[in-house]
């Protein structure tokens, strides 16, 4: 027999809430969408949105009122980026991106290092990344080689990162760097240090051209004997990993809420399609073939949705909250990719070119797969998870 996890009930969405996410979805269909186009066409960072979501305090969701934020939940927050990502993934991911960096911060900064660093990010004028993935270590981080040598009060950084979002526009990165190469346990190697990109010896070496998300600049970065003060250090020496698996249990949610904000509007984008779209004498909404498409893609979204919500709740409430994080975003992201799949096949020859949407989310879709731990890495985790309650 299997032990249920613990669960805090179903998930109602408070009057808080509901003003929040209707009120980023009408800002959302007014000033993100008709930029969606273009900024994947021009693969160009959208600065005037991330000023916008700035504007509206957006980006504050997730920081304590004494640094300048809202003090949210974690779930308003999944709101704000599902709603945006619904029109535009790359700029839902200028909230997710700006989250998930702040995270270690968050999670293992002194109060004086949250008290130096968290306003500026809240306010938005301060943009911040997280420098894990390496060109040989992505889902083993065990396998990093960026090093940070201890010098006096300075660490020395050297080493090189790739496939970092807004590597290039951040103005801080959270490098994780072995400074402890002969520790007896793998994940003791690691610590998280807060590296800000103006120092000499940071430098962008390239930009990666990508399927989707093409107006979010995904990077890569080398750091040529890069000095931090020790003060940058987030925890203690070897904290690192642990930091990172924290980080990813609070940030997974974001890109399932990237995904299912996606999945819901191609699911959208199809639907009014199929109302508008005759054929055979008869809008395509009448066939029954297109019906049972679209009743699978709402199904599956509506289903993807209400998974992370209760992530999010479990989350907080502290239950187990790596497989929570991984299971909604495994659901999700597998949703995203086969609603807008679909979506395109409803539009049929319209689909496949850039005068609809739906060819552009498909190509968004796919990176909710892959980064922050692929497909296979969350179902290993959520396996992991129910062979320990076992």
């Amino acid at each position: 027999m299997t032990a249920s996890p613990p669960a805090t009930g179903p998930v109602r969405l408070t009057e808080e809430h509901l003003l929040l996410r209707d009120a980023v979805r009408v800002l959302a269909d007014e000033r993100i969408a008709p930029r969606a186009a273009d900024i994947d066409r021009q693969a160009e960072w959208p600065d005037d949105v991330r000023r916008l979501l700035a504007e509206h305090d957006i980006l504050a969701i997730p920081f304590a009122e004494r640094h300048g934020g809202l003090g949210a939940d974690l779930l308003t927050l999944i709101l704000a980026i599902e709603q945006i990502s619904r029109a535009c993934a790359t700029s839902g991911l200028i909230v997710a991106v700006q989250a998930l960096g702040a995270i270690p911060i968050q999670v293992g900064g002194s109060e004086e290092q949250q008290d130096r660093w968290l306003p500026g990010i809240a306010k938005g004028e301060k943009l911040i990344a997280f420098g894990l993935t390496e060109a040989e270590a992505g889902s083993d981080p065990s396998a990093l080689r960026t090093r940070a040598e201890r010098e006096g009060d300075e660490y020395v950084i050297n080493g090189a990162k790739r496939f970092i979002s807004h590597g290039s526009v951040a103005d801080y990165v959270v490098v994780f760097a072995v400074t402890n190469p002969d520790a007896e346990k793998p994940s003791r190697r690691l610590s998280a240090i807060l590296v800000e990109t103006d120092r000499p010896g940071f430098k962008v070496t390239r930009l990666e051209h990508k399927m989707g998300i093409r107006g979010s600049p995904t990077a890569e970065l080398a750091l040529d004997n890069v000095r931090v003060p020790v003060g940058n250090r987030l925890g203690e020496e070897g904290q690192g990993f642990a930091i990172a698996m924290q980080t990813f249990e609070r940030s997974r949610p974001g890109i399932a809420a990237q995904a299912v904000g996606i999945a819901q509007g191609a699911l959208e984008v199809a639907s009014r399609y199929a109302k508008e779209r005759r054929q055979f004498g008869k809008p395509i909404a009448e066939l029954q073939m297109i019906q049972a498409m679209l009743a699978d893609m709402d199904a599956a979204t509506e289903a993807a949705r209400q998974l992370l919500y209760t992530a999010c709740q479990e989350i907080d409430a502290g239950h187990d909250a790596a497989r929570w994080a991984a299971i909604c975003k495994l659901v999700a992201g597998d949703t995203a990719m086969r609603v807008t799949t679909d979506a395109v096949q409803v539009l049929g020859g319209y689909g496949y070119v850039d005068e609809y949407p739906v060819e552009r989310m498909m190509r968004d879709a796919k990176i909710t797969q892959l980064y922050e731990g692929t497909q296979q890495i969350q179902r290993l985790i959520v396996a992991r998870s129910l062979l320990a309650r076992s």
